[in-house]
């Protein structure tokens, strides 16, 4: 039955994941959720029956994310779809953020996800099947958001290796999909799943205006819908043929047709000066 399928949601707590994780349990689905408070996650999913495995995972800890799945294998039977949800976002320009700062973002965000996929990687070869959903952003494929340069680069880090992982698994059965979000009405920009630099520098204007319209214009305005969201998600997860490249929301779709077409417009503004470097035959 396809509804007995199992899903592995990390970050799982708050925002889009936890959407997702409540909406997986509604439409019988068996699901295994992470965050940094199992007990915490528990109570804000509120779902007590068996087909739901709420765990405590450091997601930076490369074994404890092999003894967490290595547990949601034995507890319910194996893994189909994972869900590479869990992050934060790192605000601060380039010059601001300290080296820690930068690397924390990476840990978690970048390194955390390779986590899951080595770990996942060997039950999904034996079975010849799985999907993997790696959350990016629209800030992982436009990255004109002055401010968010580090956070950025994680996100762009998951579009390239999630680009590299569908090649390298599609002849096992398994799928790899980009997904990126644009604003949705969650959490996210709150306290908690956003930080910002510790040492500011006043100089940057448009890093703090940037900051300001987000805490006073698009909180509480996002256009997405989380529970659209969820659906989308299992839509696609239940497709035969899933997409490598995945928008959500109409401003993440626009975004990218914007940067798509900016490319072109270089690529053919400087068509020629791109094909002088080659060999002169």
């Amino acid at each position: 039955m396809k509804t007995q399928k199992v899903w592995f949601v990390t970050g799982a707590s708050k925002g889009l994941g936890l959407t997702l994780v409540k909406r997986l349990l509604k439409e019988g689905y068996k699901v295994a959720a992470t965050s940094r408070d199992a007990a915490a996650l528990s109570e804000e999913v509120g779902y007590t029956g068996a087909d739901f495995l709420p765990l405590q995972m450091d997601i930076a800890n490369n074994d404890s994310v092999a003894k967490t799945i290595a547990q949601i294998i034995a507890t319910l039977g194996g893994i189909d779809v994972v869900v590479n949800n869990a992050g934060y976002g790192q605000l601060g320009t380039l010059e601001e953020l300290s080296d820690t700062e930068a690397r924390q973002n990476f840990d978690v965000n970048v390194f955390g996800s390779l986590n899951v996929i080595r770990n996942v990687m060997p039950h999904f070869r034996e079975k010849k099947s799985g999907a993997f959903f790696n959350i990016s952003s629209i800030a992982g494929f436009l990255g004109t958001f002055p401010g968010w340069g580090v956070y950025n680069a994680t996100k762009f880090a998951v579009a390239g290796f999630t680009e590299a992982l569908s090649a390298e698994v599609k002849s096992m059965g398994i799928s790899a999909t980009i997904v990126y979000p644009g604003y949705f009405k969650t959490n996210f920009l709150l306290q908690g799943s956003l930080r910002t630099a510790a040492s500011p520098i006043a100089d940057y204007k448009e890093a703090r205006d940037l900051e300001v319209i987000h805490n006073e214009q698009i909180i509480g305005n996002q256009p997405g819908d989380p529970e659209n969201a969820a659906a989308a998600f299992i839509k696609v997860a239940e497709m035969e043929n899933r997409p490598l490249h995945l928008f959500l929301g109409s401003d993440s779709f626009a975004m990218a047709n914007s940067k798509i077409e900016a490319v072109q417009h270089d690529l053919a503004a400087f068509e020629s000066i791109s094909k002088s470097t080659d060999f002169q035959k």
